[in-house]
Formats: structure tokens, C-alpha cells, sequence
């Protein structure tokens, strides 16, 4: 079983190189960043918050790579449905080759309104916008010259440089009935969020009947990584008898003492 971390990097948090470190140095094999660009307001929102302060993760990933030699760089999830996809696709592969080839890239099609409207994306349209983005960006990771044409992307023959090391694997994240399609479409792995160990056994029969399809289809066997999985033995026990392959165990608090606590009790594991 693999081990990661999900923490929020902002302006009041630990430095994205500091954090990177201090999650290498305790053994976990990757650290998962969130996004949202901005944080519309209205009664709910609040700007002092996390999600208003988040750097942007290619960024904050770009300085953790500086700062480690294995750690994987993962996004946990990042907006592709609101993303420009050329300037992303750019962004990915720039920083898996700088960083030799560490990139994970979870994908999403986001849950806030307001923040897609503000991108001009009409939210109806976010998942088949995400099914072309990633489509897009990997017609630019595997082909020079590359070109594509859907409803809401295209371009003609193009270069687009650097290469990733190699292509990096999109996880598809969500939980709703339609994200194992998603996977299978476009997708290398899947994202679930927020399982609990005593519901490990009905993500393991969506797990099983996943792999099923898409061994019926021809495809490899699809590997699962659970965001904010709860930590211990017994859980992991658990999850690991439904197929999960990774555990991302979530870090929510941005003071540095308490990350640094709570990074220890985890790498107890």
C-alpha cells in the first residue's frame, strides 16, 4: 500500500518546499494539492478560509519538486473543466520534466458554481468539458505535431514542448454513479473521496466491477487511490481487501506546528 498526503498550501501555511520535505523525510510517497482559482463570495464564504488562499498547485508543486528527489507531485484535484487546456497541458509537462517524471495528475470537474461561471463555463457542461481537456492534453503529450477537435476544444497541427518524461496518469476523481464511465473514458486510475473503513466493502464492489469492465474492454488493471482515507492499521486492513492502491490521508490545518503533529501521527502508521 502507498501512503500520501493532501495538505492546503497557502500564504499562512507552510512553504509548499518546506511541507514537501517534511513529508519526504517521514517516508510518504506523494503529496496531493487541491485548487480552486479564486472564491466567489457570498454568505458562505469565507476569505480568511483555505480555499480563498491556496496558491496555485502547478506553482506550489513546481517549488516542492525543488525542494525533494522522489516525492510524487500529485493534484488532488485539479479544475481541468474551467482550465484553459493548452496553457495546462504546458504546465503539466513542464513540471514533470523538471521534476524527472514525478507528475499524478487528479483531475476533476469541480462542485463550485459560482467559480465555473466566473471561468465562463456553463456548469451543465463540466463533465464533457473535462472528458475534452484531458483528451486535448494528452493529444499534446503524445503526438508532435498534435492536433484535436471536439465541441469545446480545438486546434490543428501543433508543437508543443517540453515532453513529460512520460505521460503522466490522470486520476479521475468523484464518487457520483457516472465517474467509473469517466475513468474508462479518459482516465488511467480512480479518485475516490472520503470512504469510511467500515464502507470499505461497498467500494470495493464498485472497485471489482470497475476492473471487470475494464478488463472486458482490454484495458489494464485500474488502480485506485482513496483521498482522505482515515488512518491506522484496521482501516488499512480494510481498504486494502476492497483494491485500494494508495491512501492519501488528509492534513487540514495550515499552522505549521499542527501539520508537523499531525504528519508525525500519521507516518506512525
Amino acid at each position: 500500500m502507498k501512503h500520501g498526503v493532501s495538505a492546503f498550501v497557502t500564504d499562512t501555511s507552510l512553504s509548499a518546499m518546506d511541507l514537501a520535505r517534511e513529508v519526504e523525510e517521514r517516508g510518504f510517497e506523494s503529496l496531493w494539492l487541491p485548487e480552486h482559482s479564486h472564491l466567489p463570495a457570498g454568505p458562505d464564504a469565507d476569505p480568511d478560509g483555505f480555499y480563498a488562499r491556496l496558491y496555485d498547485p502547478f506553482v506550489a508543486l513546481a517549488a516542492a519538486a525543488a525542494a525533494t528527489t522522489t516525492l510524487g507531485l500529485a493534484t488532488g484535484v485539479t479544475l481541468v473543466a474551467q482550465r484553459d487546456p493548452l496553457y495546462t497541458a504546458k504546465q503539466v509537462a513542464s513540471l514533470d520534466h523538471l521534476s524527472g517524471g514525478r507528475v499524478l495528475l487528479g483531475v476533476g470537474a469541480g462542485w463550485n458554481r459560482a467559480e465555473m461561471r466566473h471561468h465562463g463555463v456553463d456548469p451543465a457542461t463540466r463533465n464533457r468539458r473535462l472528458a475534452e481537456h484531458v483528451e486535448a492534453m494528452k493529444a499534446l503529450w503524445e503526438n508532435s505535431p498534435a492536433r484535436y477537435a471536439g465541441e469545446f476544444v480545438s486546434f490543428g497541427d501543433s508543437f508543443a514542448y517540453p515532453m513529460p518524461v512520460r505521460r503522466p496518469p490522470v486520476l479521475v476523481g468523484g464518487m457520483g454513479p457516472g465517474v467509473e464511465r469517466r475513468v474508462l473514458d479518459f482516465g488511467d486510475g480512480w479518485l475516490p473521496i472520503g470512504v469510511a473503513a467500515r464502507d470499505a466493502d461497498g467500494l470495493g464492489r464498485r472497485i471489482a466491477a470497475l476492473r471487470r469492465r475494464a478488463a472486458e474492454l482490454g484495458r489494464d488493471r485500474v488502480p485506485v487511490t482513496l483521498v482522505n482515507a482515515e488512518p491506522g492499521p484496521a482501516a488499512e486492513d480494510a481498504y486494502r481487501r476492497a483494491g485500494v492502491d494508495r491512501l492519501v490521508h488528509g492534513v487540514t490545518d495550515t499552522d505549521p506546528d499542527v501539520v508537523r503533529k499531525r504528519l508525525d501521527v500519521l507516518a506512525e502508521r
